[in-house]
């Protein structure tokens, strides 16, 4: 249960270094301890206790209280355990702790309270629904032997929490009450305190489970951990490389997730997670015959020493993580392990027992195992419904013919074998002397027509890793709609191409990203530097040679279909597409692209683009680590020679030009396209345009005085819906802040949610023209502290640095610059800045996705639950091929200014743009 949700930006935005203090606090008790005619309850109360104490009974003040010093808090309710942790500036940690540890103490769970927070527990229950992992786990409980506690409600909701004990005459506050008693007790509870001066798609998968006996107490083996190693891994002779050279599939997962549904005192689960292509979902039966061949595997010893050779590895050259989650890890540790094991219990193979893996192999046999088919090829197919998440499905027996193939004469082949002797383990640790000046920001040591090199020796944190990553910039990827959708597949057959030969790699403990850009394919490497140019090599090698066979492109077309279609079905990504289609010229939206891809594209269309996208580019890169400048050179030399790439003829922007919003408020309403989702959101946005430096740290004050009342309006006061937040927004360079709401359908129609939002902005306007000065300065000295904190691991310096390098803004010291702006901020800017993106020249966009029901909603003006209406089937399909023939809402005619998304292009033809805008330089 996430109490916040970081919203994303449109572009890279900096990010912040972590908190100084964390402290998060395990109950040993969950949801498997729902009482039966209460489900939900252990949840619910999760909520509840973070209503206000009696020592401190503002409902949201300690959430005020974070806000205002710079902290954040979150919770998770988990089957056997519950999980409260929050973090703040250091040296307000020992009143946070108080406000804190009160809720445990003393909370106040007033009666007025319950029926707000049930609507928030029924919202995130809502948000939920559509995905598939979450409906796989509930139709795996449900078919638990009854009374087991696998088949709970763990999730809670209006029903289970308020109407159906309303109807059984239950008293919830009292039950909750007891609940508490019982089990918030101290000998239940673990802590764990850090204070440092550092700082519903469209998918064909095939699922096949086992439930095993409990493993925790083999911990020090780790007997799936090992399993898993040699079903997931994707290298030669392993189950995905003989299903992938079959083009039977693209992804597999092995394993036990550790949650605590997967894995508690009562059982464990091991599960196998198959993504299929068309043909594999017709041979899914050939398919689990490869997995269960390699159950055959012996308890290889040098296999064991190997994968603990690697965690070693990695133990001992760690880099720290964020407070926040390390305080989280362990408090759950404390309940799993003797004390000499909390810090190392769940990362370290302590000691190799074939006997213990033996019997957990032995366990792992057809007649044992259950297996999901997934596929939207069921419809009509499936007559049984799960009662909570309403997963349509059936249940057949394994035909007896499959079942005798699957265990008679499997054995190990050619193709099936145990892994090869790993080459890219590291070996040398040692730390490389510098060769050039000590500097605070990355320097730029290579410069040319054809690329550039920004580097910077770690001599800070003094541990043996790197960070490599490149951006190949070229002119050709936004020509068309269809170059894109091209260079989507490039990308993404180039990840397929290098997944057996770069899989050693990544078991190494060495990783690398491949992304499609808007601009500009970027690559990321980063591990133990000793071997981290074998790999870089290897990825440019691929790149240098790219090919791709028929089958392999079939596949990947297919496969980026039903990509296109799962993002354009998720309400938030498909707000933000529309969003930025009207305010970025030029933009492909994802219906263009998929528009594109079914049209039909060939393999030599793809090879042909590929050879252009290489003919003309410019390579800028960053290395930080362990390096040296001479070796780091290296990495662009290999690049340019390798590539043998022309210099670019003109030069490529990496932003979009952005349209200048006429100074009035627009509306632009979409249909969801998942049919049945009843999920809506609606983001108000407000432009200010291409600023300065100064003004963006100003509108990060703003959102941050912003972010406690928001939540307390909108979500706590309206229960509008369970994710509620303020954002800036940096849209290719131009500037502006919003507020977003996702609501349910069935409760509010989004015109209403709108106008809430509009009341929060009014009653903010006025609580901001009440700000005294000493608040003001508070919130500001927490800005100041946030941006000083010490970076905790390289990789943050890291992520900061790049997202300069990526955007070409160069701006290294920027948060240095941006501390110096705050000190010199004034209540009365704040306060007119506000009012002047709020005033009648403001540029007001609202783009609202109404979610499955809303018609009824708009056309009744109420928030009761409506019956589905015919006429809706034009407006969305269940079939992924259809997306491009969907209908769009037209704007309400209420407000001045709407636009259907039909007429998008020509709204946008007709306006100003920005210039091009090397932001807050």
């Amino acid at each position: 249960c996430s109490k916040h949700r970081d919203a994303m930006p449109d572009s890279d935005m900096p990010r912040y270094p972590v908190f100084q203090s964390a402290a998060a606090l395990c109950v040993g008790v969950g949801s498997f301890s729902d009482p039966s005619d209460l489900p939900g309850l252990a949840h619910f109360l999760e909520h509840m206790v973070f209503m206000g104490s009696e020592k401190y009974p503002s409902e949201n003040g300690f959430d005020a209280f974070l806000k205002k010093h710079g902290g954040s808090d979150n919770a998770s309710t988990d089957c056997e355990r519950t999980i409260f942790q929050f973090d703040i500036q250091r040296k307000n940690f020992k009143e946070a702790l108080d406000r804190w540890a009160q809720f445990f103490i003393c909370p106040l769970m007033i009666r007025d309270a319950i029926d707000r927070e049930v609507e928030a527990v029924d919202s995130e229950y809502q948000l939920a629904k559509p995905s598939d992992s979450h409906r796989k786990e509930m139709l795996f409980g449900s078919l638990a032997k009854p009374g087991h506690p696998m088949g709970k409600f763990c999730w809670g909701n209006a029903e289970t929490l308020k109407q159906e004990p309303k109807r059984m005459k239950i008293n919830v506050y009292k039950r909750l009450r007891a609940f508490w008693k019982k089990y918030y007790s101290a000998h239940y509870m673990t802590l764990a305190v850090q204070s440092k001066v550092v700082p519903v798609g469209k998918v064909h998968a095939l699922n096949i489970t086992w439930a095993l006996p409990p493993q925790e107490k083999y911990y020090r083996v780790k007997p799936l951990h090992y399993i898993s190693w040699l079903i997931g891994h994707e290298g030669t002779g392993s189950i995905l490389s003989v299903l992938r050279k079959k083009c039977w599939a693209v992804a597999l997962f092995g394993g036990n997730s550790e949650t605590g549904f997967d894995q508690n005192t009562t059982y464990s689960i091991f599960s196998i997670s198959i993504t299929l292509t068309d043909e594999g979902f017709q041979n899914f039966y050939k398919v689990n015959k490869s997995c269960n061949s390699l159950f055959l595997s012996v308890c290889a010893l040098r296999i064991y020493e190997e994968i603990q050779r690697i965690e070693a590895n990695e133990f001992h050259y760690q880099e720290q993580i964020d407070p926040i989650e390390y305080v989280e890890d362990i408090c759950e540790n404390m309940q799993l392990f003797p004390k000499e094991d909390f810090l190392t219990g769940d990362q370290l193979m302590f000691e190799f027992n074939p006997e213990v893996i033996s019997a957990a192999l032995s366990l792992l046999t057809p007649e044992k195992a259950n297996l999901m088919l997934l596929s939207p090829e069921h419809e009509g197919q499936c007559p049984l419904r799960e009662k909570w998440f309403g997963t349509q499905y059936n249940v057949e027996d394994i035909q007896q013919e499959w079942m005798e193939q699957w265990t008679r004469n499997l054995e190990l082949t050619a193709d099936l074998h145990l892994p090869a002797e790993n080459k890219f383990i590291a070996t040398d640790f040692t730390l490389k002397p510098s060769d050039c000046p000590d500097t605070e920001f990355p320097v730029r040591i290579a410069d040319s027509d054809r690329g550039c090199l920004w580097y910077k020796k770690d001599n800070k944190f003094k541990i043996p890793r790197a960070y490599v990553r490149f951006h190949l910039i070229s002119p050709v990827i936004q020509q068309s709609a269809k170059n894109v959708v091209l260079f989507d597949l490039l990308v993404n057959i180039l990840g397929h191409n290098l997944a057996e030969p770069a899989y050693e790699a990544e078991v190494a403990q060495l990783e690398y990203k491949l992304v499609a850009g808007e601009h500009g394919l970027v690559i990321k490497v980063k591990g133990f530097n000793h071997k981290l140019p074998l790999l870089f090599h290897l990825i440019i090698d691929h790149l240098a040679d790219f090919s791709a066979s028929s089958d392999v492109f079939s596949m990947f077309a297919e496969q980026l279909k039903k990509t296109y279609f799962n993002i354009l079905i998720k309400p938030e990504k498909l707000s933000k597409d529309v969003r930025l289609l009207i305010l970025e010229h030029s933009r492909w939206s994802m219906v263009d692209k998929y528009q594109a891809l079914t049209a039909g594209l060939t393999t030599e269309e793809l090879i042909e683009f590929s050879r252009s996208f290489r003919a003309e580019l410019f390579a800028e890169g960053l290395v930080q680590g362990n390096f040296s400048s001479a070796e780091s050179v290296q990495f662009l030399q290999y690049v340019t020679d390798k590539l043998q790439f022309s210099k670019l003829t003109a030069e490529v922007p990496v932003m979009f030009r952005v349209v200048e919003l006429p100074q009035k408020h627009h509306i632009c309403k979409v249909k969801s396209l998942n049919k049945g989702d009843a999920n809506s959101e609606v983001t108000v946005y407000y432009q200010s345009g291409p600023k300065a430096l100064r003004e963006h740290t100003l509108m990060e004050l703003l959102v941050m005085h912003m972010e406690e009342p928001c939540f307390d309006f909108l979500r706590t006061k309206e229960t509008l819906g369970y994710h509620v937040y303020p954002t800036c927004r940096n849209t290719s360079g131009v500037l502006g802040f919003s507020v977003t709401v996702e609501t349910q359908a069935t409760k509010f129609n989004t015109e209403l949610v709108e106008l809430k939002i509009e009341e929060f902005l009014t009653s903010f306007g006025e609580k901001l023209n009440a700000l005294t000065e000493e608040a003001f300065n508070t919130q500001v000295t927490a800005l100041v502290k946030l941006k000083e904190c010490e970076d905790t691991h390289l990789g943050e310096e890291v992520d900061r640095n790049w997202a300069e390098v990526v955007t070409q803004q160069y701006v290294f010291d920027r948060l240095n610059r941006e501390i110096e702006a705050l000190k010199q901020m004034t209540r009365d800017e704040l306060v007119s800045w506000f009012k002047e993106h709020r005033g009648q020249s403001s540029r007001k966009l609202s783009v609202h996705v109404v979610g499955f029901g809303a018609e009824e909603n708009d056309e009744e003006g109420s928030g009761e639950k409506q019956e589905e209406k015919g006429k809706d089937e034009d407006l969305r399909s269940s079939a992924y091929g259809e997306v491009s023939k969907l209908s769009f809402l037209p704007a309400s005619p209420k407000v001045e200014g709407a636009i259907a998304i039909v007429d998008i292009p020509a709204f946008t033809e007709g306006l100003p743009l920005f210039p091009y805008h090397k932001i807050l330089k």
